[in-house]
């Protein structure tokens, strides 16, 4: 079997956090946010966070969400096209709190600066500095 790439991630939320996640995503991240009339019309019962083209986070509300334990066993890893010093300013202007700042952790495309913020469900992002765009 060989994997292309990861087509989504589905994160549960609570039930009442449906306009904190588009406050947090769309607003101070700056993604989009699709799905979120057929949610509310009751056609599906998630919506989605466009991160990239071939990418989505799915946020599904529910009463049966239980934040996040345990050590780095809640986070989703983002590649981000901005260095280290560019991201730490949009997000402080965003309003967004970096957590914390590691230089090198690795991951599936290697090593590289990363910031580490969490959404308002007690999900960590890691956003690692890629290449700027072309």
């Amino acid at each position: 079997m060989n994997v292309r790439r990861i087509d989504h991630l589905n994160l549960r939320i609570p039930e009442d956090g449906v306009e904190t996640a588009v406050r947090f995503y769309a607003d101070r991240l700056g993604f989009g946010i699709e799905g979120l009339e057929r949610y509310r019309d009751g056609e599906q019962s998630f919506f989605d966070v466009r991160l990239a083209p071939a990418h989505v986070i799915h946020l599904w509300p529910t009463a049966a969400f239980d934040p996040p334990e345990g050590n780095n066993y809640d986070h989703v890893a983002l590649v981000v096209e901005a260095d280290i010093a560019a991201l730490k300013t949009a997000l402080g202007e965003a309003g967004v709190v970096v957590e914390n700042e590691r230089q090198a952790p690795r991951g599936a495309t290697g090593e590289a600066p990363a910031v580490y913020v969490e959404d308002p469900f007690g999900y960590r992002i890691e956003l690692k500095a890629g290449e700027p765009a072309d």
